[in-house]
């Protein structure tokens, strides 16, 4: 099901990779991009790091505070190691609002907080993309 899909957006070739614990968030989260962007859910970041190769690389990873508690914010290093290009989102509720804060710290890009709504998402991922007409989110130092 298309619900207000640009196709300029869904040939693009960029892709995202869902990576969270919470396997309804992965599939919300897929469904709500799958129409405009390459969507991968994945359950666990070793799970990504197979999957990410050189030829299946993401430009988005979302990463869910979950994943964050457990290897802690130094996990956002880790994925940029990996990934230089990457641009990472927690996904998050309210009640992990400090996780979230020191994964920023630590160089997330932003956060996307539940509840997630179809039209927040994708306009999260146009910012970060820089598909929004605008430039792309840029990290700022010193949080």
């Amino acid at each position: 099901m298309q619900i207000g899909v640009e196709t300029s957006k869904a040939v693009d070739q960029r892709r995202v990779f869902v990576v969270d614990e919470d396997e309804i968030t992965r599939a919300a989260l897929q469904f709500m991009l799958h129409d405009e962007i390459e969507t991968h859910e994945l359950a666990s970041l070793d799970e990504a790091y197979a999957k990410g190769t050189d030829w299946l690389t993401p430009d988005v990873l979302l990463l869910g505070v979950s994943i964050l508690k457990t290897r802690g914010p130094a996990v956002i290093d880790e994925i940029v190691a990996r990934y230089p290009a990457i641009r990472v989102l927690i996904v998050t509720g309210k009640e992990d609002e400090e996780v979230a804060i020191a994964g920023l710290k630590a160089g997330a890009h932003g956060a996307l907080v539940k509840p997630l709504r179809l039209e927040t998402v994708r306009k999260k991922i146009d910012t970060i993309l820089g598909r929004d007409g605008g430039a792309a989110l840029v990290q700022l130092g010193g949080l």
